[in-house]
């Protein structure tokens, strides 16, 4: 029977402490797409929330990102080049000072990336198209750009490996680029990158198989890589894929690559599908091939949820609670699961070193309604506008 409080191998060889992952989140802390000091305050801070923590998503090209931001030193961080390494290698170091796993989640935001515009960039996008909640000009990549997209996770994935990081997760989902090459919805292409599923999976497949290659000439042996994937992409009538259509994708990922997780993006980690009775991650695990482990997030915020999903998964994410609770896996690993911090205060937050810009963030946006959010409203000092999320609803 699993339990939380079991150490894990993964298949190349990397151990963790217990089955508790923490999710990758946006601390809204970038300078100039640069990790600053809160940005290291925050991880250091977290190095005893999980086994493995999953850093925010990153980005990989210089189109790659910032996603919406609303000033200039609340940004998404970013590893397209080498002046990026400095700040990232603190993240990792920090994070790692407890003996648990620091990943980096590499990313290109594509139509996401708002505020690339903002800062007089272009918006990268697989197919040129009407966004009815999109403002701002695209730009359709040539086949040659996208295989430099390519390139860039490889570059990236090296300079993770600079950085000390033990590992790399490509992000596939949340309707960024690597999701709007797999949507039909996003992509209108007949090249390469398009035209049939098999072409829509090419994206997906050739940025796998650069990160490999990159993993193989340079990191250590047990050098952890993971991939994540919303289950399916259903807004209304506007059907991107389905969860058929993912499985698909996760048995030639899992076949062709060796990876060490799958991380299903949910927000409900029983949430199901219309044409079935079973969760996404009993359906997605029947195509995960051993021994890729499987992870889930999704409204998993008590110890009580987190033994219940492991009922269909291996590994359990844990996003919002660490927000919380930043030694939330170092309590329950030592008996303590009575102190867990359960609402936000002022010794909670004290102890957890929330960014200014995630305290914003949080206490601004009705989405985040968490327990004690109240408190976090009163050190609030700005007042946002409406945030805009990934699929143009508010």
């Amino acid at each position: 029977m699993k339990k939380l409080t079991d150490n894990i191998t993964l298949r190349h060889g990397a151990q963790i402490k217990t089955r508790i992952v923490q999710s990758p989140m946006l601390t809204n802390s970038g300078l100039d797409e640069k990790a600053t000091q809160d940005t290291v305050d925050y991880y250091g801070a977290r190095s005893q929330s999980a086994g493995m923590v999953i850093v925010e998503y990153t980005s990989v090209s210089p189109n790659g990102g910032p996603s919406r931001s609303w000033a200039p030193d609340r940004e998404q961080l970013a590893i397209y080049n080498d002046d990026f390494k400095p700040g990232l290698t603190k993240v990792a170091t920090a994070l790692k000072k407890d003996g648990n796993k620091a990943i980096l989640q590499i990313v290109h935001s594509g139509r996401e990336a708002a505020y690339r515009d903002t800062l007089g960039g272009r918006v990268e996008v697989p197919s040129q198209m009407n966004f009815p909640w999109i403002d701002y000009p695209l730009h359709e990549l040539t086949e040659d750009e996208v295989w430099q997209i390519v390139k860039d996770f490889g570059t990236a994935t090296k300079r993770a490996i600079d950085c000390g990081f033990d590992g790399v997760e490509i992000h596939g989902a949340n309707h960024y680029l690597i999701q709007q090459f797999f949507s039909a919805f996003s992509n209108k292409r007949t090249d390469y990158w398009g035209g049939s599923l098999e072409k829509r999976m090419n994206f997906a497949l050739e940025i796998s198989k650069e990160v490999f290659k990159v993993v193989k000439e340079a990191a250590p042996k047990d050098f952890i890589i993971g991939y994540r994937i919303s289950p399916e992409e259903i807004h209304g009538d506007n059907i991107g894929y389905t969860w058929h259509e993912s499985q698909q994708l996760l048995k030639k990922l899992t076949e062709d690559f060796e990876f060490d997780y799958i991380n299903i993006s949910t927000n409900n980690y029983k949430a199901t599908p219309k044409d079935s009775n079973q969760n996404y991650a009993q359906l997605l695990s029947k195509v995960i091939q051993a021994p890729t482990l499987e992870l889930i997030s999704g409204d998993i915020h008590t110890v009580e949820k987190m033994n219940d999903a492991l009922n269909y998964v291996d590994l359990v994410g844990l996003g919002r609670a660490t927000l919380i609770d930043p030694r939330i896996a170092y309590k329950i690993l030592n008996n303590q699961a009575k102190d867990i911090h359960l609402k936000f205060d002022e010794e909670s937050v004290k102890e957890g070193h929330l960014t200014p810009g995630l305290v914003e963030l949080l206490a601004n946006t009705p989405y985040f309604d968490m327990p004690g959010i109240d408190y976090l409203k009163s050190l609030s000092n700005v007042k946002l506008d409406d945030v805009v999320t990934h699929d143009g609803t508010k």
